[in-house]
């Protein structure tokens, strides 16, 4: 289940592939007793023994079956993230850079692919691809929110192609 640019909830079909595995966004990384070091998803997962690269905000592929990491996204500008709420949810775009706001709260700017820029608060953003490559299969539009013009152009063409 994903979101469309206008913050609608989008029912999007996937193939058997990518129902195997689930992206899991890093919440928090702590040791638990005798000092074993577990990580804590934002679905409320705990998994042990995580790989000592993955850090708070990073993304994880976690197969759905074994409950393994088979692979981690770095959250670093240049990867491909996902907005989940806020003004510009359901967009995608690149992470160009982050900005730190001490005892406030932290600013991602990102860039679609078409060369809008926007930014959204830290904890909306989840890495989805390393670079430009998306792990999972991404909606019509490829979440690219088109200005007011430009959609009623193109629903204008539709309406003159449809008589």
């Amino acid at each position: 289940m994903l979101f469309d640019v206008k913050g609608r909830f989008l029912i999007h079909r996937i193939k058997k592939e990518e129902a195997a595995y689930k992206l899991c966004v890093v919440k928090k990384l702590s040791t638990a007793a005798k000092g074993i070091p577990v990580l804590i998803t934002h679905d409320g997962r705990t998994i042990r023994y995580p790989d000592p690269d993955c850090k708070v905000h990073d993304t994880i592929k976690l197969d759905i079956e074994s409950g393994k990491i088979l692979d981690h996204i770095k959250f670093e500008p240049g990867n491909l993230a996902y907005i989940t709420g806020g003004q510009n949810c359901g967009r995608i775009g690149i992470i160009t850079h982050k900005e730190k706001h001490p005892g406030s709260i932290d600013i991602v700017h990102d860039k679609d692919s078409v060369g809008h820029s926007f930014a959204t608060r830290l904890s909306n953003v989840i890495p989805i691809g390393k670079g430009k490559q998306a792990w999972i299969s991404l909606p019509r539009g490829k979440g690219v929110r088109q200005r007011i013009a430009e959609e009623r152009d193109r629903k204008l063409a539709a309406k003159a192609k449809e008589m």
